[in-house]
């Protein structure tokens, strides 16, 4: 049966509420308002909530299930960060009100600076950037003015590793440089005499995702830190997969200048459905003067109290404002809140039972999945979907049929540097039960593979909507879904 819209259940006369009469004089909507192509159903109050209540509980969440999303880090949010957000103290302050007035919230903000700077190693950050992408491209910006302001122009070029996340690339174009991608060795790492080769006067500096996309720590990231140094260039480190990393190492200590942090993954702020994410900026000391301001500073002032007076600050050389106001603030709260539940010695065991979830689950695949680089991992891995003599079997024929399991696919197609890439990410929530039987639907489905291979191109055959023509689809958008069809056009 055809899932009903809306609209469908529309029928003349009916209405959810009923509003009292007005007791001020009534204006005309102007017309260039009023859209009469656009009809809206008329329905009751309970016929709406039970539409949309169903259309809910088709959805998946990571409150209902798990999300192997490899470089997303689709961990589970503890709703404590929830209740954090929406206490009236945070959720009903205005960015405008004056700095007096709103003291605890800039106490908030300097103190998640100082955790985050400790954590990765840094003398100073910004919260402002609103996701990891946009924390790119502050960083990149403060690359640029750093080499400009330091009389060397002609630094107008970036190196980035082919196992880097892929906004890497795009953000360094965005900001005017030139993008040189250097390959992988035969162990994931980034290749050092193809580095070495791109480093001269005009390197402006090198974007390394460490763990890359791959689940690798690159092995010799404190020569290529030294050989991007000693060019002149400075070391971005993109903070996307920091879950593996965090208590363990400090990417200030191996030659990181600029990183960005993926509030929204690391540190277990809502992650998915548009957002909204944070992507806060730490520096080295030589870089501290080009943060975007302005960033909260803390200063003792003699008034009786103890507590220092917070304010904001702009920096020397600033690359100027990267978002309205001071950034995603709720967002902010929940990282707080989740740094000070785990403290120090917490924070360590995320990235262990997360690099110890990701072996055991490669551990349970390999053999039976393709491993292309076949070394401790991180907090994920990357097996191939495709078998030698099963020629018409792809990735994602098998992301598709782990819909029918019960699971949402891994990440496909990525890093493009493996064939039929399926990057898979466990997290530090999940427990051993989901991942063993997370591997057993992948064990059944690569049987499947070979004994059955249909049912694996039909599939998905127990979701809402079936296997889409995706090509199709791009070359024919329908942007009014549950529009009746006359009007979806």
């Amino acid at each position: 049966m055809a899932e009903t819209t809306i609209y469908d259940k529309s029928s003349p006369g009916r209405r959810g509420v009923r509003f009292p009469q007005p007791d001020v004089p009534l204006t005309k909507l102007p017309e260039s308002l009023m859209r009469k192509e656009l009809p809206l159903p008329e329905v009751s109050e309970n016929e709406v909530v039970r539409h949309f209540t169903r259309l809910s509980q088709l959805n998946y969440g990571v409150d209902i299930g798990f999300y192997p999303l490899g470089s997303c880090t689709m961990k589970y949010n503890p709703k404590v960060n929830e209740a954090a957000a929406r206490l009236p103290g945070f959720a009903l302050i205005h960015p405008l009100q004056p700095v007096d007035t709103v003291q605890g919230a800039l106490h908030l903000m300097y103190e998640l600076q100082e955790h985050l700077k400790e954590i990765g190693g840094f003398a100073g950050m910004t919260l402002q950037p609103a996701a990891g992408a946009h924390g790119e491209l502050t960083g990149v910006l403060i690359i640029k003015k750093f080499h400009e302001v330091n009389g060397e122009p002609q630094r107008n070029k970036i190196l980035i590793p082919d196992s880097a996340h892929g906004t890497n690339p795009a953000t360094s174009a965005m900001s005017g440089f030139k993008v040189v991608e250097i390959p992988s060795d035969g162990r994931g790492n980034v290749d050092l005499e193809a580095l070495r080769a791109e480093c001269d006067e005009t390197l402006a500096g090198f974007m390394l995702t460490n763990p890359n996309t791959l689940g690798l720590f690159d092995e010799n990231v404190c020569d290529i830190s030294a050989l991007v140094h000693e060019a002149g260039g400075l070391m971005y480190g993109d903070g996307a997969n920091m879950n593996a990393l965090l208590g363990i190492a400090k990417p200030g200590e191996f030659g990181v200048d600029i990183m960005h942090y993926n509030l929204h993954k690391t540190f277990s702020t809502p992650h998915g459905g548009g957002g909204p994410g944070s992507g806060p900026v730490g520096v080295c000391e030589r870089l501290v003067d080009f943060l975007p301001g302005p960033v909260v500073v803390a200063e003792t002032i003699d008034d009786g109290f103890e507590m220092p007076f917070y304010r904001f600050d702009v920096p020397k050389y600033s690359i100027g404002r990267m978002k309205a106001f001071h950034g995603h603030f709720g967002m902010m709260v929940r990282a707080y809140a989740y740094i000070l539940a785990h403290g120090a010695e917490g924070l360590r065991e995320v990235s262990e039972y997360a690099v110890l979830n990701a072996n055991y689950l490669m551990h349970k695949l390999k053999g039976v999945y393709k491993l292309p680089y076949d070394r401790v991992c991180m907090h994920e891995f990357v097996i191939e979907g495709r078998w030698s003599g099963i020629e018409d079997i792809h990735a994602l024929d098998i992301s598709k049929r782990l819909m029918d399991y019960g699971f949402h696919p891994p990440t496909n197609y990525f890093p493009l540097i493996v064939r039929e890439a399926l990057m898979i990410e466990p997290t530090e929530t999940e427990s051993i039960e989901t991942l063993d039987a997370f591997a057993e639907a992948m064990l059944r489905i690569a049987e499947e593979a070979k004994t059955n291979p249909e049912i694996l191109h039909e599939a998905p055959h127990n979701t809402p909507i079936g296997r889409l023509d995706e090509v199709q689809a791009a070359k024919n958008l329908i942007l009014c879904c549950g529009l009746p069809t006359q009007y979806a056009e």
